[in-house]
């Protein structure tokens, strides 16, 4: 029979042990704030700016218009103009533009005479997804430019309305303005509430057996049930309050959108703690040291977090792969927390992630506490 008054007396003990280390409360408190910020800052893929070099050979009205439109862009900022192929290669080694672009001679006198005018485009390939992006911007720079021409030219022939043209708008929903940190940061939030949880109920058991207190707990009229609650019912409440705080400077600070419903946010984020808080739990109960225990969390949160959809998606993964992801918790509770911060989405969306949450973290903790109790035993 469950006695929740004894369960109570630990879940105090608990409690005061935690805000009497100042050292903890730094962690719990003051950790997760800093973490956040800087994650708030560094976790951005929107690329705002492109050191640019400019290697023009021909210096006519038509090139110079052609980087005017680079260079007028918010995007690309020349920060120097070179003159020979042996620069160019030099800047680009060095790192000090990510962009060279290189007019050759004719350019001009080829789009006069209605021929076809090239540009050579050197990028830094060592970053793909940023080459990417700013191949992107440049194609977007160059195909206004040929659009401009185009149309000058059928005006001068009397011809504008002979050519058809596509009229393409498009449309993103839940992140109109694409921006990448308000698609980052709440990961970031699920991130570290893991981590957070994960480590404090790893350590909080193996603590007791290193200052060698868990022999008097066994002694004692605790049941391993009362003494779970007790242990593990502290971490959670941090957890939620951890969440909440975290919630709140990014909404405020970083103004990222929290369409949704903030109390389903913390009902899903109970249902999630039973995964981590148990698995946790787990650790503690095969791991002799603290040291041991930090080390086996470190080994299952990396790649929680590489196969949880945080910075790649699942879809792009090999298919075995993607199979396993449906093991990883994470996972879940990412799709729940992106979508109730960014689409705003309810119980009524959300039902299938939450219940795969609710199944798995039933699973955990009931494995965990069975190991805890044999290892009391």
């Amino acid at each position: 029979m469950i006695s929740f008054e004894r369960a109570k007396a630990i879940l105090i003990k608990e409690f005061k042990q935690v805000f009497r280390d100042p050292r903890m409360k730094t962690v719990i408190f003051i950790t997760p704030l800093v973490q956040i910020i800087l994650f708030g800052y560094a976790a951005n893929k929107d690329i705002n700016y492109v050191p640019t070099a400019i290697y023009d050979k021909d210096n006519t009205v038509e090139s110079r218009e052609l980087l005017r439109r680079f260079t007028f862009s918010k995007y690309f900022v020349p920060e120097r103009y070179i003159d020979s192929q042996k620069e160019m290669n030099r800047v680009l080694d060095t790192g000090k533009a990510s962009l060279v672009i290189h007019i050759d001679r004719g350019f001009g006198r080829n789009l006069q005479g209605d021929k076809n005018a090239e540009v050579q485009l050197a990028f830094d390939g060592s970053d793909s997804n940023t080459a990417m992006v700013i191949m992107g911007y440049a194609n977007s720079v160059i195909s206004e430019y040929s659009y401009d021409i185009l149309q000058e030219k059928t005006a001068a022939t009397g011809k504008i309305d002979s050519y058809p043209s596509v009229d393409l708008r498009d449309r993103a929903w839940f992140n109109g303005n694409l921006i990448s940190r308000d698609y980052y940061l709440p990961g970031v939030i699920a991130t570290i509430v893991s981590m957070m949880s994960l480590l404090l109920s790893a350590m909080a058991i193996v603590k007791e057996k290193e200052i060698g207190t868990m022999e008097q707990l066994i002694v004692s009229p605790l049941t391993p049930i009362e003494l779970i609650m007790g242990k593990l019912l502290p971490f959670a409440t941090i957890a939620l309050v951890q969440v909440f705080l975290i919630t709140v400077l990014g909404v405020v600070w970083f103004k990222v959108p929290l369409r949704g419903d903030i109390l389903l946010l913390l009902f899903s984020t109970c249902i999630y703690l039973f995964t981590t808080l148990g698995i946790g739990l787990f650790i503690s109960t095969i791991s002799a040291t603290q040291q041991e225990a930090m080390m086996s969390v470190f080994l299952f949160f990396m790649p929680t977090v590489l196969l949880s959809g945080f910075a790649y998606p699942i879809s792009n993964m090999p298919q075995p792969i993607q199979w396993s992801t449906f093991f990883n918790p994470l996972r879940y509770f990412m799709v729940v927390i992106r979508s109730i911060f960014l689409k705003g989405v309810g119980l009524e969306v959300l039902w299938g992630q939450l219940l795969a949450l609710a199944v798995m973290g039933v699973v955990v903790i009931s494995f965990s506490a069975l190991r805890f109790r044999k290892s009391m035993g």
